[in-house]
């Protein structure tokens, strides 16, 4: 298996301050994508006090030339995928000694807030990617486009 540590320039971070009793999924928020020429993805949204941000080299290239568009897949279809991929991320987060340095950061995504199309559209498509430059495969199907 190839060395892939010079990709790992990756800090993914999903920082959520709900109240950890609410159990009532939330209304979709609206989000704020922005990307910069350093290939930095930020989502924001200030009523669910909750910041995505990506740096990863090759991203947003990736992002606009190789992933579906907007609106190609449901957002039921991404949260379970994001779901999926998330738990397996974070299983071999808390497995560095096993799995290295690939999975830097925990991501903090919980499944009963709704998050809205555009935060689980680049979050799936971050995690493609991630599969895809790395050679990893946090189980299921891949898309290869």
């Amino acid at each position: 298996m190839k060395n892939h540590l010079g990709l790992l320039f990756i800090a993914v971070v999903i920082a959520i301050s709900c109240s950890t009793t609410q159990n009532k999924v939330q209304p979709a928020p609206k989000a704020i994508a922005t990307g910069t020429a350093t290939d930095t993805v930020r989502i924001a949204n200030e009523e669910l006090e909750y910041e995505i941000i990506i740096i990863d080299p090759g991203f947003n290239n990736w992002l606009k030339s190789r992933s579906r568009p907007r609106g190609y897949y449901s957002q039921q279809h991404l949260e379970n995928k994001n779901r999926f991929w998330v738990r397996e991320w974070n299983n071999r987060f808390m497995q560095a000694q096993r799995y290295g340095d690939l999975y830097q950061m925990q991501i903090d995504y919980q499944y009963n807030i709704n998050y809205g199309y555009e935060v689980n559209y680049l979050l799936y498509n971050y995690l493609v990617y991630f599969q895809q430059s790395t050679g990893q495969r946090l189980g299921g199907i891949v898309p290869e486009f």
